[in-house]
């Protein structure tokens, strides 16, 4: 048998290359997780809602509706053994007129289907005794969905890797990687000590630059590269007292979940993202736009104050459809696509990315043919 580096490299050290490592470290094996920052979680990961999301929206039998549930449950039982902070606080997906009312059955149906816990309707009075300052004409409540701290998530995944042989090693940008006579990989990585690894599985889950990594290994085939796109959101913090407990969501935009409302960790009230697409990844936060958001969020909070939201921060998500196109699944693509044995390459891991990173980990290890976990 070959001798290698690394049992596995991963490319990538946000919350789902973090995940995969994870993952595969619980399988015995050695795994160095490549990241081009100087940090772990500076791309998708730290710039999104934080939202562990209960699984409600997504098409039966899609990966995001298999892998946000299964991931959700994980997530929660991670964070208790690994003493990361959350809120399960519940959201309530609200009808803003009667003309969202069907919207919501729709949405109840999908959820349940989904194997979604605890789903409840409400008439509007029922959302008023929950959250007093609401505007709606009925709301859906999903009790598991909650807020949580994803850079201590991160940082947890990274010490179970370490602790288990493996390393993560920063401001090593991938450079391209072939293939091996026999199977495995040349890893060719960048930064101040430009080094070749060799491996034996090689998994790529660097976000924003999926396209241009998978361009970069030798023998992918470019027509099944997805097509880039970078859908821009800015987020608005709330000066002044949050006013409500849960999750607030109006029913989904074509292509995103929309602007939504959550209660940090820290007790502040904070709105987005919108979403609009750019050409490159942008994370300016124009003021300008704070009276598009006063508009929308007044639809259920009409006692939102002039003058109290402020320009907090933007994130960019790596998808795979572009404006006015259907949302797509997941991409796990492993070699019955690409050709490569020991190869998943993954793209568009946009949302619900962070609720189902575990359970996006442990499928990546099936389709590596690692059955196995512990």
């Amino acid at each position: 048998m070959a001798e290698f580096d690394f049992d596995a490299v991963v490319v990538g050290a946000g919350a789902v290359g973090l995940a995969c490592g994870y993952a595969l470290s619980r399988r015995g094996l050695t795994v160095a997780v490549l990241e081009k920052d100087v940090a772990i979680g500076q791309g998708v990961s730290s710039r999104n809602s934080e939202v562990i999301h209960g699984g409600l929206y997504y098409p039966t039998g899609s990966l995001k509706a298999r892998l946000c549930v299964e991931g959700r449950r994980m997530l929660y039982a991670f964070c208790d053994g690994h003493h990361v902070e959350y809120d399960r606080c519940g959201k309530l997906v609200v009808a803003e007129s009667v003309d969202d009312l069907e919207r919501l059955e729709a949405i109840l149906s999908q959820a349940r289907e989904n194997d979604v816990e605890g789903m409840e309707t409400l008439t509007k009075a029922q959302a008023l005794a929950l959250e007093p300052e609401l505007a709606c004409e009925g709301a859906l409540l999903s009790p598991q969905s909650g807020v949580f701290e994803s850079h201590a998530y991160m940082l947890a995944l990274q010490g179970e890797i370490e602790a288990a042989g493996g390393a993560v090693v920063l401001a090593t940008p991938f450079e391209g990687a072939s293939p091996l006579d026999g199977g495995g990989f040349s890893v060719r990585a960048g930064g101040a000590e430009p080094t070749v690894l060799t491996c034996r599985y090689l998994v790529t889950a660097p976000g924003l630059s999926a396209q241009h990594v998978a361009a970069e290994i030798d023998g992918f085939p470019r027509e099944v590269i997805p097509e880039a796109h970078f859908g821009k959101g800015m987020y608005f913090r709330l000066m002044g007292k949050a006013p409500f407990a849960r999750l607030i969501y109006p029913p989904p935009i074509p292509g995103a979940l929309g602007t939504h409302y959550r209660r940090d960790l820290g007790g502040q009230g904070v709105f987005g993202p919108d979403l609009n697409y750019v050409d490159e990844p942008d994370y300016t936060v124009d003021p300008s736009a704070a009276p598009a958001f006063y508009t929308y969020i007044r639809k259920f909070w009409p006692g939102l104050p002039d003058g109290a939201l402020s320009p907090d921060y933007a994130g960019v998500r790596p998808k795979i459809h572009g404006p006015g196109e259907a949302q797509p699944d997941f991409r796990l693509d492993a070699s019955e696509i690409h050709g490569l044995p020991g190869l998943v390459a993954l793209f568009g891991i946009e949302s619900p990315g962070l609720t189902s990173s575990l359970a996006i980990g442990e499928e990546v290890a099936v389709r590596l043919g690692l059955q196995t976990g512990v």
